[in-house]
């Protein structure tokens, strides 16, 4: 099993889970982050004064599936959420030793 982990654009959300949904994900946790990397954030000014903004709204993914279903989640995530600018986003990539479905007891790929 693998956690797969993806910091994107808000605004790419939608058109991800679509992707995900019809290739079969049945389960994701999205969480709502701030964060920066190359994009360094912004500035703004407020009644005239100049503000820099460092951290930038990012949502967060997460998804635990099967081994085989790792190349095919990370196609569509990458589809999705490319637009060839700074701040796309990330994919981390993290193999799980075990998983516990807290309801039935059941563990491993079963539980997911």
């Amino acid at each position: 099993m693998v956690k797969i982990e993806a910091v994107v654009r808000p605004g790419v959300l939608e058109e991800i889970k679509d992707g995900l949904s019809k290739y079969g994900i049945r389960g994701m946790t999205v969480a709502q982050v701030m964060g920066c990397g190359l994009q360094k954030g912004r500035k703004e000014v407020y009644r005239g004064t100049e503000y820099s903004i460092n951290l930038l709204p990012k949502v967060k993914i997460e998804i635990v599936t099967a081994d085989k279903d790792v190349e095919g989640v990370v196609k569509i995530i990458i589809q999705k959420a490319r637009t060839g600018e700074i701040g796309d986003g990330k994919i981390f990539i993290t193999n799980l030793e075990n998983v516990i479905r807290i309801r039935t007891g059941e563990e491993g790929d079963t539980a997911v």
